[in-house]
C-alpha cells in the first residue's frame, strides 16, 4: 500500500493512540477496583456515589463526555477562579476514557468480587494477616484471575474508543489519517490502512490476553475451596 510518505505520520499517531489507552486503563483499573468496593461496601453513602458514578457514566456517550471535559473543564476554571487554563487533548482524553471505561469496570470487579467466598479473607485474619495482606495475598490474585476476561474485553472497547479524541485535535492515529486522507485527497488509502492498524493491534492484544488468562488460571483447578 502507497502511504504516499505519510507512513510515519500513521505510527506516530499509533504510539499516541498507545499511550493514551494504556494511561486510561491504568486509571480506569484502580476507579474500577475503587467503585467496587464502595459498591459492596456497608457505608450507605459509598453505596450511593458509586452507583450514581456507574449510572451516569454508563448512560452518557463517550464522545459527549470527551467534549464536556475538554471545553467544560476550561469554562469551569475560569467562571470559579477567573483563570483561563487551556486542557490538553490528551489530559482531557485520559480524563474521559478512565472515568467511563472505570465505570465498567466497575461492575466487572464488583461480579468478581462476589465470586470469592468471604470466608477466605476471614480466615486469612483469623491466622494475623492484616487486611492489607489479606486483600493482596489472598483476594487480588482470585480477583485478578476472574475479573480479567471482562476486562480484556473492555480494554478492546477502549482501544477502539480512543480513536473519539481525535475529534478535539489530539494527534492519534485517526487523526494522523484524517490529516494525510485531506492532503493526498486519497480518503479510501489511509482510513484503510488505518483501520488495518487497528485490527493488527486487536489481535496482538487478543493473543497477550488470552497468554494473561492462562497464566492468571496456572494452578488453579477450577472451583473453591
Amino acid at each position: 500500500m502507497d502511504l504516499h510518505g505519510f507512513g510515519h505520520l500513521l505510527l506516530a499517531g499509533t504510539w499516541v493512540t498507545l499511550k493514551l489507552a494504556f494511561v486510561s486503563l491504568l486509571l480506569g483499573l484502580i476507579l474500577g477496583l475503587l467503585g467496587a468496593t464502595a459498591k459492596l461496601s456497608s457505608i450507605r453513602v459509598l453505596r450511593w456515589i458509586a452507583t450514581s458514578y456507574t449510572t451516569l457514566m454508563r448512560g452518557l456517550p463517550e464522545l459527549l463526555l470527551v467534549l464536556i471535559i475538554y471545553f467544560g473543564t476550561t469554562e469551569l476554571l475560569l467562571h470559579l477562579f477567573d483563570v483561563y487554563v487551556e486542557v490538553s487533548a490528551f489530559a482531557a482524553g485520559v480524563a474521559a476514557l478512565s472515568i467511563a471505561f472505570g465505570a465498567y469496570a466497575t461492575e466487572v470487579f464488583r461480579g468478581a468480587l462476589q465470586e470469592i467466598p468471604k470466608g477466605q479473607q476471614e480466615a486469612a485474619l483469623s491466622l494475623g494477616m492484616s487486611r492489607f495482606k489479606a486483600f493482596y495475598f489472598v483476594v487480588l490474585p482470585q480477583l485478578w484471575r476472574l475479573a480479567l476476561p471482562g476486562l480484556g474485553n473492555l480494554f478492546l472497547v477502549l482501544l477502539k474508543d480512543t480513536a473519539l479524541v481525535s475529534v478535539i485535535g489530539l494527534n492519534d492515529l485517526m487523526r494522523q489519517a484524517y490529516v494525510a486522507a485531506g492532503f493526498t485527497k486519497l480518503p479510501f488509502t489511509f482510513y484503510l490502512a488505518a483501520a488495518f492498524i487497528y485490527l493488527l493491534l486487536t489481535i496482538i492484544f487478543m493473543q497477550l490476553l488470552r497468554l494473561m488468562e492462562k497464566r492468571a488460571s496456572r494452578g488453579y483447578a477450577g472451583g473453591h475451596s
